[in-house]
């Protein structure tokens, strides 16, 4: 809400350094990088002589990195939901049959704005005009909305 943390934000986004990326690419690099940790483990454990010393610490190495990897991911998880309740709050819904939103299996893709293109057929006349909808792409469903 406050004007002068918009206006340098924009200005630090919008830098070459940035490459025009949002601030939230930058936040979300960290868990990135500790989701990924656990396949690179992997891999490396898959690639270490099964008979080596060196193969118990990296199995050891896998076990201890995905216990992190587990702890983390549920705090991440929650603060995309806390952001997504947030949004859909703001939202009216266009059309809507009642189903449960937030499940275990079910995530966000992309969320954005959209320009609508709705055509009205009248019976002399065919009008189409444009319409600001506000969307949401899970995996498995598609939302429209319209900003409060």
């Amino acid at each position: 809400t406050n004007p002068a943390f918009k206006e340098v934000l924009s200005r630090i986004e919008s830098h070459e350094d940035c490459r025009n990326l949002p601030m939230i690419s930058f936040l979300i690099l960290p868990m990135q990088r500790v989701t990924r940790l656990p396949l690179l483990m992997d891999t490396i454990c898959q690639k270490t002589p099964k008979d080596s010393a060196k193969y118990e610490n990296c199995t050891q190495a896998l076990k201890e990195v995905s216990k992190v990897c587990f702890q983390v991911i549920p705090v991440y998880l929650q603060g995309k939901m806390d952001v997504f309740h947030a949004e859909i709050m703001q939202c009216d819904f266009l059309a809507l049959q009642p189903f449960p939103l937030v499940s275990s299996s079910r995530w966000l893709v992309k969320r954005g704005e959209l320009t609508a293109y709705v055509e009205d057929t009248g019976l002399f006349s065919k009008r189409t005009s444009k319409q600001q909808v506000y969307f949401f792409l899970f995996n498995d469903v598609l939302i429209i909305t319209k900003k409060k």
